[in-house]
């Protein structure tokens, strides 16, 4: 078998399963995993894939920190869904806590309440779209300024949260990683996010389905500290059966 060869069964290979390891690849060629792993090597130079622990994956695990107006263009029919579907776990006189994030920003336009409602957010954009709602109170968090997602963080937001307790915590991450938990780009962000958890009797993630197999640099929780989790169709079965194992509630809205 030629290197070519090689190349091609790996790269069919890993669009079958999203992950393999270098060990099970050498079985099934039949070759060292010394060959295997220079066989990555020369793949990642081309990225092709990407090498991660003695195996490899086909999209980048590593998130780096994007503007709120750049990520607002992105899947912008599965967030809609999303946001639709998280606004419906509302009740009557409900208070709620809302993080940061283009996802939740699609909660925030589909909440329509007609009952009273008290949401304490993180978020700039959250808060001036809620305003348009006489009938929700709003308590927006103070502290410094992320300008990438219009959102405040920092000791001040996180001292404001020691007076409150509500029913949800709706939550928008930049990854989610079923073996290494739920994670954003700033760790300031994520400690801010931790607070929240602690403040909630119950966490909701809002992530489309591109969020799964992804790593941003500062780990917000494990995935067993979640209770609810909203994403959309294209969601790997694999990654579906795994949350549901776990007994994580997991809501799929479906993307025609």
């Amino acid at each position: 078998m030629t290197k070519e060869e090689r190349h091609a069964i790996i790269l069919e290979s890993l669009k079958l399963h999203n992950s393999v390891q270098v060990t099970d690849l050498a079985d099934k060629l039949n070759v060292s995993s010394v060959t295997i792993r220079k066989d990555l090597t020369e793949l990642e130079k081309e990225k092709k894939l990407y090498r991660n622990h003695g195996s490899a994956i086909l999209i980048d695990p590593y998130i780096n920190n994007r503007n709120v107006l750049e990520k607002e263009k992105l899947y912008v029919e599965e967030k809609k869904l999303i946001g639709e579907c998280a606004a419906q776990l509302i009740t009557p006189k409900d208070s709620i806590l809302i993080a940061s994030g283009t996802t939740v920003h699609a909660l925030a336009r589909a909440i329509k309440s007609q009952d009273r409602l008290t949401v304490i957010t993180a978020s700039l954009e959250v808060a001036t779209i809620l305003s348009q709602n006489q009938n929700i109170d709003i308590i927006a968090l103070g502290g410094s300024m992320r300008h990438s997602s219009l959102s405040v963080i920092g000791k001040y937001a996180e001292q404001m949260l020691s007076d409150f307790y509500c029913s949800k915590l709706f939550i928008g991450v930049d990854g989610i990683d079923l073996d290494f938990g739920i994670t954003t780009t700033n760790m300031t962000e994520a400690s801010l996010n931790r607070v929240m958890i602690q403040t909630a009797q119950k966490t909701i993630v809002l992530a489309d389905s591109s969020k799964f197999g992804r790593r941003g640099f500062s780990k917000i929780a494990d995935i067993e500290e979640i209770d609810h989790i909203i994403t959309d169709s294209h969601i790997n079965p694999k990654d579906a059966q795994r949350i549901e194992d776990l007994s994580i509630k997991l809501t799929i809205v479906d993307i025609p």
